[in-house]
């Protein structure tokens, strides 16, 4: 059979009429899947299926938020369960309570617990936070990382050509979106990240008023960049020394890395940390975690936090049977991520070297990203926006579809290992990329 997506390619035109460029997310559209998107229609496991029946390998895993995989029976049964009995109450339930002392229990740090709904708003609440009990007003964003599109914060996020973004000791802001509220970036102080002598001219520059340092503890959102040797624990000392909150964005990492994401895989607490993605295994769940002395300042009069959905039922009934599954035998799931994520990467790099490819597979773990360079490793957004064939990327996971094999087509984002996936899937990859790679333009 044939590869085709015609269905797919008539249900974009169909949304064209009502949907801006025929989605909900730019990241779904023309901008990474060039004429037009396929369309899925349903996944289990470590597959997806489109409109046009064609099956694939799924390594996007809802950019991060499948750690079981699609479908996972546990999840499917929580969530049946629970809507049967009403969707939404917007009123203290105890599932409330129960999943937020398994976050307790699990996260380091996580003194106490806010829900939200998205990664998003997470940070907004965070930084808002972090604002309200050091009452200072400006915060540490760095280069390359994505916190969700809020003002504040939406900056510096994208690649972009080298030249337009200053000196790294004295960066030019390059906002991501127009509509921003022209002073929303004032407060926003950006720094080179992987770069501690950075921090510290930031912080010595703005002594006495910076709230928090913001920062993904692995960047995620510009491929798969890790932290230097030591770098997390320098922040850590750089924020206590300058009566600074740490605050780590685990949106991504959250429920990946380790049980207790990167706080526990690096070692370094930080202040508040917050979660969304696979906390809610495929379902708008996300949280605030930190000391008790500082979350303490979402109660009322203090610092404000609503939102009717925030902590869903049928959310956390999806991140319990979740979590409940990832903490099984000791968390020991994990090892299983990580053991196909590199893998994964190991075989893609035996591929690019065996084939002449200039490219590498770069990951942490769960988490890898193929970059089209020829250097041996990239290890900053500069590096990243210098020297990354993002175009070429593209059009090689494109390529990819028609062999059976989902990832992101945008070279910014990456791939992750699942529950679901096998050594069987690893070479099945590893073999649809040999085929790809032998038709030439790589």
């Amino acid at each position: 059979m044939s590869y085709g997506t015609h269905k797919s390619r008539q249900l974009f035109e169909r949304a064209l009429a009502s949907l801006v460029e025929g989605g909900s997310s730019p990241s779904r559209g023309p901008a990474n899947y060039g004429d037009y998107p396929v369309f899925i229609e349903r996944g289990a496991g470590a597959h997806i299926w489109d409109a046009d029946g064609n099956k694939y390998l799924d390594w996007m895993m809802a950019y991060g938020a499948l750690p079981l995989g699609h479908a996972h029976p546990s999840v499917v049964q929580a969530i049946i369960d629970v809507a049967s009995g009403g969707t939404l109450f917007a009123a203290a339930t105890e599932i409330e309570v129960e999943v937020a002392e398994m976050l307790r229990a699990m996260i380091p740090g996580a003194e106490r617990v806010r829900f939200a709904n998205t990664g998003t708003e997470a940070v907004m609440a965070a930084i808002r936070l972090a604002r309200g009990f050091t009452g200072r007003p400006k915060f540490i964003k760095f280069e390359g990382h994505y916190h969700g599109w809020y003002d504040d914060f939406l900056v510096n996020a994208h690649p972009q050509p080298v030249a337009s973004l200053g000196h790294p000791h004295d960066p030019v802001k390059v906002a991501d979106s127009s509509g921003l509220n022209r002073r929303a970036l004032e407060d926003t102080v950006v720094v080179p990240w992987n770069d501690p002598d950075a921090v510290e001219r930031a912080l010595d520059s703005n002594r006495g008023q910076i709230a928090a340092i913001l920062s993904e503890p692995i960047m995620a959102n510009m491929g798969v960049i890790p932290p230097a040797p030591g770098y997390l624990a320098g922040l850590r000392k750089l924020a206590t020394g300058h009566g600074a909150l740490l605050i780590l964005d685990e949106t991504v990492t959250g429920f990946r890395i380790a049980p207790g994401g990167c706080q526990q895989h690096y070692g370094v607490t930080a202040d508040l940390a917050t979660f969304g993605k696979a906390l809610g295994a495929g379902l708008p769940v996300a949280a605030i975690t930190g000391r008790a002395e500082i979350m303490n300042g979402f109660a009322w009069g203090g610092v404000l936090h609503y939102g009717t959905q925030n902590a869903s039922r049928i959310g956390l009934a999806a991140a319990r049977a979740s979590l409940r599954e990832l903490q099984r035998d000791k968390g020991a799931v994990f090892a299983h991520l990580w053991r196909i994520g590199e893998q994964l990467a190991a075989g893609l790099n035996t591929v690019f070297s065996e084939t002449g490819t200039r490219a590498i597979a770069q990951g942490v773990g769960p988490m890898m990203q193929i970059l089209f360079t020829g250097r041996p490793a990239i290890h900053n957004y500069r590096e990243f926006c210098a020297y990354v064939d993002r175009g070429k990327y593209r059009r090689l996971a494109l390529a990819l579809f028609e062999h059976g094999v989902y990832m992101s087509p945008s070279a910014a984002l990456h791939s992750v290992s699942s529950v679901a996936h096998t050594e069987e899937d690893v070479a099945f990859t590893a073999g649809a990329m040999r085929k790809v790679l032998s038709d030439g333009g790589f």
